[in-house]
């Protein structure tokens, strides 16, 4: 687990330990998180990858899930509409009006996996299986030409992929101890 992972559970369990304390002995407020509680949020994805799921996703698989579950929002091919445009935008990022879509910014597609599965589908976000999420996945990155038809997205081939947009993220100044 992640230092940050780790500092946040550690946060947490603190919290619902507190809650538990008020509850007896204060104003009968909330509710103490159990330890299962805590589980069913702690589910982010870094870049490295750690903590991806068992499963594994194809984009003729994804293909079928996004038709069903995403393109009423993200249209036909990730093209937008209502929401956000999920493709395309290749080279328009030092644009006066840049599109920011999975293929022309994202850093990571750790991240694309991680969003869907904390946020997708709307109005019914954590609805996805690993399989159908490793799938709209490996669908939305064969459509940004990130990955080819017949690759395979499960928790080793994931965290391989390199985005076109890696290298062009900084890593945020951090001043040392002392002088912030």
């Amino acid at each position: 687990m992640s230092t940050c992972k780790s500092l946040a559970l550690g946060a947490l369990l603190s919290l619902a330990w507190t809650a538990g304390a008020v509850a007896q002995d204060g104003p009968h407020l909330g509710v103490a998180v159990s330890p299962a509680d805590i589980a069913a949020w702690d589910i982010s994805i870094g870049p490295s990858g750690a903590g991806l799921p068992a499963g594994s996703g194809t984009v003729a698989a994804g293909e079928s899930v996004y038709a069903t579950k995403c393109i009423a929002c993200h249209g036909e091919k990730g093209a937008g509409k209502p929401s956000d445009q999920l493709v395309g935008g290749k080279g328009t990022l030092k644009d006066a009006a840049p599109v920011r879509t999975v293929g022309s910014y994202w850093p990571y597609a750790t991240t694309l996996f991680d969003y869907i599965r904390r946020a997708m589908p709307w109005p019914q976000p954590q609805s996805l299986t690993p399989d159908e999420i490793y799938a709209v996945t490996a669908y939305i990155l064969y459509l940004n030409g990130v990955i080819g038809e017949n690759d395979v997205m499960n928790a080793s081939t994931l965290p391989k992929i390199v985005m076109p947009n890696r290298d062009n993220f900084d890593v945020a100044y951090q001043a040392p101890r002392g002088k912030r």
